[in-house]
């Protein structure tokens, strides 16, 4: 038996998954006001904050393009791999489209990390991929000081199924389809603290596709839809609110969230992703208590889609929910624009 100790990946990097991402309050400072010449075929491009960028291709369809990578989240190569796949290709569910293809992106510090164990990421990425019925076709990768992967993914959808998230009206109730927590587990994670079978329901967690998303696309009666990753669940509906012009109330008992976040929000294992978070955009969020706080804002990785759906629609919604294996309620509900944004009872 080998005395070598096992390889863990999270200690090779100073962040950890969607908690990776530059806080919407810096990202905005780097975008800048400044907006691209408008070009007549791009139907979704940043300046509404979208999961991807839409361009029509006549004849009704159009093609989905996106990107999205990150540092461990996890310490096995081949979940890491799973789960960074999983999470881009979710953009395009997102959009309520279907994807075709992904490209790989790999960073890998070769002077710290085995080539073997970038082979396993990238073995994981070609099951989820085959989960999601599309190829991983190539990919570029460099040496690099931290290990990172992600996708480039293609996808396509029908122009009259394309689903934004600015586009939410008064009245829609507020679905999300996944629980929250992924960020408060996999710190605990890193700290010693949590216990293996909320670290594997996680997991399991991260590497299930939002497939539903094309599902949805379907349904002219869901308004708005986005993905919630590294934002957190307030952040994504900031975005939404401030896209649609409209304002949103929050049921926080109705919140789903994974089992024990409590216990890790007691003992301090919110990443410091959520702190960030917070800073960009709790003036426009209702006072709230620190355990809300640390749910409501905690970074997901491949987190769940929020759908806004209109009142007449949420019976054909849950039903193709259902068929999708989902089991939801409402959250909230999108209100007339007040201050603040987003209220939280």
């Amino acid at each position: 038996m080998s005395d070598t100790p096992p390889i863990r990946l999270t200690q090779y990097s100073h962040g950890a998954g969607c908690g990776c991402k530059i806080s919407p309050k810096v990202l905005e400072s780097i975008l800048g006001s400044g907006v691209n010449a408008p070009h007549p075929r791009l139907v979704v491009g940043y300046q509404s904050k979208d999961d991807a960028a839409v361009f029509d291709m006549g004849g009704g369809r159009a093609v989905i393009s996106t990107t999205d990578f990150f540092m461990p989240i996890v310490d096995d190569p081949f979940d890491f791999g799973r789960i960074a796949s999983v999470n881009a290709i979710s953009d395009v569910y997102a959009m309520g489209g279907a994807p075709l293809l992904a490209i790989a992106i790999l960073g890998w510090p070769l002077s710290k990390l085995p080539a073997e164990v970038a082979a396993r990421v990238l073995d994981g990425s070609r099951a989820a991929c085959a989960d999601a019925g599309i190829p991983l076709a190539g990919g570029h990768s460099i040496d690099a000081p931290e290990p990172i992967f992600g996708l480039a993914v293609t996808g396509d959808v029908a122009l009259e199924h394309l689903k934004r998230n600015d586009r939410a009206l008064p009245g829609c109730q507020l679905f999300l389809t996944k629980p929250l927590g992924v960020g408060l587990v996999t710190t605990a994670q890193k700290r010693g603290l949590a216990e293996p079978e909320d670290v594997g329901r996680a997991v399991r967690q991260m590497t299930t596709l939002n497939d539903a998303g094309a599902a949805f696309g379907k349904l002219p009666g869901v308004r708005a839809l986005t993905d919630v990753t590294g934002f957190g669940l307030l952040g994504h509906l900031v975005e939404m609110c401030e896209g649609s012009g409209v304002s949103a109330v929050v049921d926080f008992a109705r919140v789903p969230r994974l089992p024990n976040t409590d216990r890790y929000i007691a003992a301090d294992c919110s990443p410091g992703g959520a702190d960030r978070n917070w800073e960009s955009y709790g003036h426009h969020i209702s006072p709230l208590t620190d355990a809300q706080r640390a749910l409501l804002c905690d970074p997901q990785t491949s987190g769940g889609l929020l759908a806004a759906v209109e009142p007449h629609e949420v019976n054909a919604f849950l039903k193709t929910a259902s068929a999708c294996g989902l089991k939801l309620e409402p959250i909230g509900r999108i209100v007339p624009a007040q201050h603040p944004l987003v209220l939280v009872q």
